[in-house]
């Protein structure tokens, strides 16, 4: 799927020129940045490990350093939006993912419970990425994301034990112990949504004053803004670079992981992109809906399934899968709600001078 046919007006005036050179190939540029990763672990060439959070931190700073936080009370005061995503995040995605898990890994209980654990860390990073492509509603993405990130400090460490240690043997598999604290999911929240929060906010807060909005908006925001493809591009080498080795040798369990998760990712997408259309929600709103609920935080299923069950594991390996396949399908997702943006009554046919710009 092209962004050609998706950024196309009413009056079927092509916008694609009004990208830049870098936009418009966007899924280029992705799957080169796959590949590339690929190749280098194949290789024997590791990237550090710490360079993930790194590009994850800078890959989030410009679209924090955007939104408007004066109007997160608004957007908090949706109250049957907010109760449709936490639905959809801590119940419908969680038993779809163990119903998945179950479907296509009752014979590999290794890969089953990496799975489940990446179904059970919603997303508070990446989202804002795809949020940001997709034109959603900046400030209701950021809404979701602290509301996602409250309920993950103090809720994955139960969730994992009741969906990988007491319901694997009502479906035929055995339970496995996780000793999981909630000190590990805070620190993971504090580091890839804190860091990049936090810096967004002091940005503008203080150098928005001093250079004035309009400035501020126009000049800085464009500036700073190409950091997020490349921290993204960065991140994807890699995340690929320190798999390469195993994806190659394991094919068929990269299958067995990647077919359960792009249903998943589709399903989510689409129920969610469903209700909220029905409950009469905007585009930019129902939008951030659904590609919260489709998003994943793969960077805390990783982190606790290595910590947990050792980097060599078959669940750590699971977990790795969950990004390698989020990435191509949540970017195709993004085009496909840029397609549906003409059916909401809300859609203006704006000019877009970049999918990174304010």
């Amino acid at each position: 799927m092209d962004l050609r046919d998706a950024l196309v007006s009413t009056n079927s005036r092509p916008l694609l020129a009004d990208l830049s050179f870098l936009d418009r190939f966007l899924t280029l540029w992705i799957v080169l940045a796959m590949l590339l990763g690929v190749g280098l672990g194949t290789l024997g060439v590791r990237l550090p490990a710490a360079l993930v959070p790194v590009g994850l931190i800078v890959m989030m700073y410009p679209p924090f350093a955007r939104v408007r936080y004066e109007a997160l009370p608004a957007a908090l005061r949706d109250t049957r939006l907010l109760g449709l995503s936490l639905i959809q995040n801590w119940i419908i995605a969680p038993i779809l993912m163990f119903g998945l898990a179950a479907a296509f890994l009752h014979g590999r209980p290794d890969l089953f419970a990496g799975l489940v654990m990446v179904g059970l860390a919603r997303c508070i990073a990446m989202v804002v990425v795809w949020s940001e492509l997709a034109q959603a509603d900046r400030e209701y993405t950021a809404a979701l994301v602290a509301l996602n990130s409250v309920f993950q400090v103090f809720g994955y460490a139960a969730y994992a034990y009741l969906f990988v240690t007491v319901l694997p043997p009502l479906v035929g598999l055995p339970s496995l112990a996780v000793p999981l604290s909630i000190e590990t999911v805070a620190v993971s929240v504090l580091i890839y949504l804190g860091i990049p929060a936090a810096a967004g906010a002091l940005t503008r807060a203080f150098l928005r004053p001093k250079l004035g909005a309009a400035r501020y908006d126009e000049r800085f925001v464009p500036t700073i803004a190409p950091l997020t493809l490349v921290a993204l591009l960065f991140t994807i080498v890699a995340m690929f670079a320190l798999q390469g080795a195993r994806i190659v040798a394991h094919p068929v369990d990269v299958l067995l992981v990647g077919v359960p998760l792009v249903i998943y990712f589709a399903v989510m997408f689409g129920v969610s992109f469903a209700m909220g259309r029905r409950a009469g929600a905007s585009y930019g709103r129902t939008t951030s809906l659904a590609l919260t609920a489709a998003s994943n935080n793969f960077e805390l299923a990783i982190a606790v399934c290595v910590s947990v069950f050792g980097i060599d594991s078959g669940e750590a390996f699971a977990s790795v899968i969950g990004p390698l396949v989020e990435v191509p399908v949540l970017l195709a997702l993004v085009n496909v709600a840029l397609r549906m943006r003409p059916w909401f009554a809300d859609f203006e046919a704006s000019k877009p001078t970049s999918l990174y710009s304010a």
